[in-house]
This record gives C-alpha cells, structure tokens and sequence, in this order.
C-alpha cells in the first residue's frame, strides 16, 4: 500500500527562463484580491505536476511551442496571471496588471517516461529538475505569479510543471486555467468557460462583523517543531482499503462519505505516529470549498480562493484511544460549520486581525482533489497520466498538508492516493497504526481486543428521559491478548471486594 521513493537519477537540460506576455495587449489597472485570497496562510507557492505519454497522432508537433502559443493566446483572456502582486494598506494584496508575464522554460530529459516505473505517483524522483526554482522568481510580491515548466521526454512524452502563487486561485481556479490553456493548445480561439474576477464577492463586509466561530485562527501557544529527516510516502486507498475502514464506522456514522473517513483515519494515525502529549490538543484542518454554500450561487468561471479551514480539535491522547468513530464525528462536525455566512464571517474575522495564518502549531491539514480535474487538462496528447500535487508538505511549514488524489494503481483499480510526509521514525509508527486499522486490529495500544456484539444504546429524550435504541448497534466484549500470572487460590480463601487490581480484570475502555 505505501511506496517509497524512487532512486531514478536523470539529466535535465534547460534553457534560459523566459517571460510569456499575453499575445495582444490587455488592460492595465489594478486589480484588489479579495478578502480570502490574501490571507497570510495562502501567501506561498504551490507545485503542480501533468505526465503525458506519446501520442502518435501529434507527431512531428513539440509541446513546449504548443503550449507556448497556447499561454500567449489565454493570458489575454486571464491577463491578472501576467501581472504582479503589489501590498497596500493594512496588508491588502492587488495585482498589478502589467503584461510583464509569467515566466516559462523550455527543457529536456534524458528519460522515458517508462523509466519512471508503474506507478506515477509522489514523490517524484529529481522533482526540483522537472520544476526549476529560479532564482528571486519565488517570493510572494514583485515575482511572476505562474512559473512552467515544460520537459520533452526521449520517449515523445512529456512532463508539464506548474507553480502557482495561491493568493492568485485555488485547486479549481487553477484547473479552469489550465483547461483554458488546453483548449487553446487544439485550437480553440475563446476559453468555453469565460474567466471571472469579481474578488469584492469575497471581501469583508463593512463594517466587518465575527459572527461564526473560526477555531482555525486561534492564538495557540506553543512552537513548530522543525523536522529536518523528513521522510516521503504516498499511499493507496481502493474499494478494499476504504471498505476495511468502513468497517470500523459504527452506524450512524456509516454514510460518511470518502474524504471524512479518511482525513479521520489519517488524523489519528499521524497523532499517533508523532507521539504528541496526551494532554495537549491537535488539530485538522479540513479544506473546504464553499463554492457551493452561496445563494446566489458564485459566477461560473470565478477563479478565486473559495475554500475555508474549518478545524476539528481533540486531546491527543482521546484521540489515540477512541475508536474511529469519534474522531470521523469531529470531522464531520468541522465541514458541516461551513455556510454562506461562515464564509462572510471569515473574511470579516482576517479585516480585522490583520490577515492572519491559520493555526499550524499541532495541526495537520487534509485537502481533497479528487475532484479538480489536474489531470483532464489536454493540450492535444490526451489527459494526464498523472496530474495533480507535486508533493505533500506544500508551503513554508514542512509536513503540514496532505492531499487526496485521483489515481489508478498498477493493477488499474481507481482509488485516491495520499501522499504525507514525516519525520523517519514517526512515518514507521504511522505506517504500522494504519496497517493495523486496515487489518481490523486493535487500534487504542491497550493489548486489549474489543469484540463487538448486537444490541442496544440508551439516549436522552426531552426533559431527560431515558430511551432505549434498538438499533443493534453492539455491546463491547474485551478479550485479553494473554492471561494472567495468578492463580485463583492466590486470591485467598475469601473471594470478595474489594479485588486486587481490579481495573485489570474489567479495563475502562473510552468511549466508543
């Protein structure tokens, strides 16, 4: 299920970095970010990485003049990505629509593409030769917001990276790009699907108001722990995987969907694996996008940030203990607390505190993609074989973020692969706790096994009455892994309370 790091070694040769201005000129003014976009937590860089194979029908083209042309030709139509981003009063970010462009390079590698083996997925061997890091090209101000790299393969393939600074789009604005850069590449003359800027939708209102609660930006005390041997894995969730853990879902807990399960799983499992203290709190941050929350709904084709950080929170050691149920019950808690006016709410909350990071101190951040459509993007090879995040970790903070990611292992099963990254002995523990979730083993470290058996629960009606569910939900039944060094006669001839040890013979599991 997890896949270690490549030792592929291979040459790239670049040519010197160019700047793609839109093909005819555009607009110069001044364009403000909205209030979500130009949060501290989004002022980064985030990589993108496309895999395309050879396509007999496209030979004798190169996709580096293609895709070239084809930039020219739709930065006319999202003319801000050509610009640079200037910071105003109080913080405010805006773009300087200027044409000076995004900045491009041409490369070659001397590979195949199936000398990267079966399965593409991260991390991918000599990334930073397939995504160059130009030097001064990465800062947040004054640099290009779009950096491309197209790399020609032996084969006839080839790889196309991409770097983004996140204030400008999220994964969905990003992908409207580069299907309008596809389209392009087959020779479409307009985009199908018109580019919208309107940021004031998304900005603070006035006066700002905090009407909601944005656990997310808590002033937490403690400090980042820099880990300097991280370690990269990527692992494989299908139909077997998902179902193994759904297993573990009590029922009214069973409609979860995909995303809350897993990021629930993960969650509990990297708690485990840094072995934070039982007392302190940790923290997931689910991504959610809340394009979908307004009413009337967002413009199609706006390509802005539209996603918040809602955040679940728990006590490291209730976490490690509970069974997956409670920690997926936090999950689903934090995603349902985002509405229309928690969005409103949030961009009224970063006015006011001065455009603040998230909390990152014990948090661990999920984000789905599954959905995005990175790899859909054509430029007339077909789609991707593989398109999506370049690695997990993105932004300044190493080890923060993790993605789920369409993929289709190598035996064709479609499936999500989830790339993390961990310190070296904390990735061992966390590979070990999520083997045994999927293996249905213990997961509270107590050497205990809880079997479960039908029954019933007991609620709380109205006016505190209590009312027996029958919902055959189970009873638990705890087998212990060995038996005891005593014997009865060492018990003594009266066998009455108070009994030695006793919390040993009935263990006090927490709640289920």
């Amino acid at each position: 299920m997890a896949t270690s790091p490549s030792s592929l070694v291979f040459k790239v040769h670049r040519r010197e970095p160019e700047l793609i201005a839109p093909a005819k000129p555009t607009l110069r003014e001044y364009k403000l970010l909205s209030d979500i976009d130009d949060q501290e937590g989004l002022r980064f860089q985030i990589p993108v990485i496309q895999f395309y194979q050879h396509n007999p029908s496209m030979q004798g083209k190169d996709p580096v003049m293609v895709i070239r042309k084809a930039l020219a030709q739709v930065l006319v139509f999202y003319y801000p990505f050509a610009g640079r981003l200037r910071e105003g009063p109080h913080r405010k970010l805006m773009v300087d629509c200027n044409d000076e462009g995004l900045m491009f390079i041409e490369a070659d590698a001397d590979i195949t593409l199936e000398q990267f083996g079966d399965v593409l997925q991260p991390p991918f061997p000599c990334f930073e030769e397939l995504l160059y890091d130009v030097p001064g090209s990465t800062g947040v101000l004054d640099c290009p917001l779009i950096l491309i790299q197209v790399t020609r393969l032996k084969c006839g393939g080839f790889i196309f990276a991409l770097r983004l600074n996140h204030t400008m789009s999220d994964a969905a604005g990003l992908s409207q790009f580069m299907s309008a850069v596809g389209e392009m590449a087959r020779g479409w003359f307009i985009p199908s699907i018109s580019p919208v800027w309107e940021r004031h939708l998304l900005s603070a209102r006035d006066p700002p108001r905090i009407t909601c609660k944005h656990r997310e930006y808590d002033e937490v005390e403690g400090t980042i722990v820099p880990y300097n041997d991280m370690v990269h894995r990527s692992f494989f969730f299908g139909s077997t995987e998902i179902s193994a853990l759904r297993k573990l879902v009590p029922q009214h807990l069973s409609k979860c969907s995909t995303f809350e399960l897993l990021t629930a799983c993960l969650w509990r499992c990297r708690t485990v694996a840094i072995q934070a203290n039982a007392e302190e709190e940790v923290r997931i941050i689910c991504i959610v996008n809340a394009r979908s929350k307004f009413n009337p709904p967002l413009p199609s084709g706006y390509y802005g940030n539209t996603f918040a950080f809602p955040v679940a929170v728990a006590q490291a050691g209730k976490l490690c203990q509970n069974p997956l149920g409670y920690s997926l019950e936090l999950v689903k808690q934090a995603k349902k607390d985002v509405t229309e006016e928690y969005m409103k709410s949030l961009a009224d909350l970063l006015v006011i505190k001065g455009r603040p990071h998230f909390t990152a101190i014990r948090s661990y951040l999920v984000s789905d993609v599954t959905r995005a459509g990175f790899g859909d993007a054509d430029f007339g090879w077909g789609k991707a074989m593989y398109g999506g995040p370049a690695k997990s970790g993105v932004g300044p903070i190493p080890g923060l973020a993790s993605f789920l990611i369409p993929f289709k292992n190598k035996k064709g099963e479609a499936g999500i692969v989830l790339p993390i990254s961990l310190p070296a002995q904390a990735m061992k523990i966390f590979e070990k706790e999520l083997d045994a979730m999927l293996k249905g083993k213990p997961i509270d470290g107590s050497g205990h096994k809880s079997i479960f058996v039908s029954s019933f629960r007991l609620r709380e009606g109205a006016n505190g009455n209590l009312i027996v569910d029958c919902n055959a939900e189970c009873v638990l039944f705890i087998k212990a892994d060995a038996d005891a060094d005593v014997t009865l006669e060492q018990f003594g001839d009266a066998l009455q309370p108070p009994f030695p040890c006793f919390d040993e013979l009935l263990f006090l599991c927490s709640r289920f």
